[in-house]
């Protein structure tokens, strides 16, 4: 028996401004099967947490180095 997929999560590889993000947002609309396609804005905590993650990196990388 197969799994049954309900959503899907796309993540951005930098952020982007919501009107130069349109395009994007209508080309997944055009999919087959997308019933809806929701944006959300980038903020304080998200910049916080990918500022720590790419502190972890670095760190981990450095011990790898030394």
């Amino acid at each position: 028996m197969t799994d049954r997929i309900h959503s899907l999560t796309v993540t951005l590889e930098r952020d982007i401004r919501d009107d130069d993000i349109e395009p994007l947002v209508e080309a997944i609309q055009m999919l087959r099967g997308v019933l809806d396609v929701q944006t959300f804005v980038a903020d304080p905590e998200s910049h916080m947490a990918e500022m720590r993650a790419k502190d972890d990196l670095r760190k981990k990388l450095f011990e790898l180095v030394r």
